[in-house]
């Protein structure tokens, strides 16, 4: 019968002997725990199969390992990898459903299949002519068929019922690996989306407050002292609560879902935030943005949501929607505070709503100072 015996503890004199040694030798334990420990140190299902590959073809001696994904309707294979000493070429699998193919069958029947000599299946399809014979291995967990492990060899009498008995252990290992990939990738992917919903305002569809406030104390704390301005604009919906009471909260949860994409499109950077601060109130943080740039944005936007006509019969300013606009940048080279910025774009969004609103206003650093210095 072929020698399964470890190539690592063997190497070239088990590779020397061929054929014909005891399964005594065999330590199938010692592979299944390699399998084990490689699919633990991988990152992700697709670095799990190659890794699992690898130690087959390092491990046992077979010139070709190779795992098959099945999609989740389990008719199209999606998937391969591979690993061994042979040059092996591998099957389109854009073009490769369960009718074609040994591994096809297995998938279709769910049952491991042996062939003994394969230039008489007519199923076979040829990977590299040096092979004889391949075993094809159902991995299945729990009743969900996730593919195949596909083992060929240059020897036809490789494949005793032992030799088989080990690969189907190895391929109900497989089934757990995967299993246990795919389990993770699902849960990464449900707390990445917890992780979106806890950050993202519900009805606008913007960055949150909490949000908002986490990355402006990042943005000081990681500005302070760097070469680069940092922009705050605080965006306020003219006579919103007249406009509740006038028309209703769903006319006005959709004038805000408006204003928040137009925001939306003036966060033009992947560095800039445009959030939901307040019940009315919007905000943009945008870093490295200077004094003159931040004011012309802001006009931009003013004059934006000005365009937009959304209806707004009692504003006193006029009869759409309009938007005060308080601005503050912080210079580069300036050691800044989150609590100094807001409160200053606040000072200039009061301004703008002092000098009759669907307006922009910038902090005016003299002033404050004076004031500073009455006080």
């Amino acid at each position: 019968m072929p020698d399964l015996g470890s190539r690592a503890a063997g190497d070239d004199d088990a590779a020397a002997s061929g054929p014909g040694l005891s399964t005594a030798d065999l330590r199938l334990s010692e592979v299944l725990a390699h399998i084990s420990r490689e699919a633990l140190q991988a990152e992700g299902l697709d670095d799990v199969l190659q890794r699992i590959v690898d130690c087959v073809a390092r491990r046992l001696p077979v010139p070709i390992a190779s795992i098959v994904l099945l999609d989740d309707g389990g008719s199209r294979f999606i998937k391969e990898v591979w690993a061994g000493d042979l040059p092996f070429a591998a099957f389109d699998v854009a073009i490769w459903d369960v009718s074609m193919g040994v591994a096809g069958r297995c998938a279709r029947t769910g049952k491991a299949q042996l062939i003994a000599d394969v230039a008489v299946d007519p199923d076979y399809v040829m990977g590299n002519p040096a092979v004889r014979s391949e075993y094809v291995v159902p991995i299945r967990h729990r009743g969900r068929l996730h593919g195949v492990l596909n083992i060929e060899s240059t020897d036809e009498e490789f494949f005793t019922a032992e030799t088989c008995a080990v690969f189907d252990a190895i391929a109900h290992q497989v089934a757990g690996a995967i299993h246990l990939a795919r389990v993770v990738a699902e849960l990464e992917a449900a707390n990445r989306k917890l992780r979106e919903l806890s950050t993202v305002d519900g009805l606008t569809g913007l960055a949150n407050r909490r949000s908002f406030d986490e990355r402006l104390a990042e943005e000081c704390a990681h500005q302070s002292g760097r070469d680069a301005p940092l922009a705050l604009l605080l965006v306020d919906a003219d006579c919103f609560k007249q406009l509740n009471d006038a028309l209703g909260h769903l006319h006005g949860d959709e004038c805000l879902r408006r204003l928040a994409l137009i925001c939306s499109e003036f966060a033009g950077s992947e560095a800039d935030l445009a959030a939901r601060y307040g019940g009315d109130e919007l905000a943009l943080l945008l870093p490295g943005c200077d004094e003159t740039g931040a004011l012309a944005i802001a006009e931009r936007l003013r004059q934006r949501v000005e365009d937009a006509a959304m209806a707004h019969p009692v504003s006193v300013v006029a009869p759409w929607m309009t938007v005060s606009i308080g601005v503050f940048v912080a210079p580069a080279g300036q050691a800044r505070s989150p609590t100094r910025m807001l409160s200053a774009a606040d000072r200039a969004l009061y301004a703008a709503k002092l000098q009759g609103r669907n307006r922009v206003a910038g902090w005016d650093r003299s002033r404050s100072e004076l004031e500073g210095a009455g006080a």
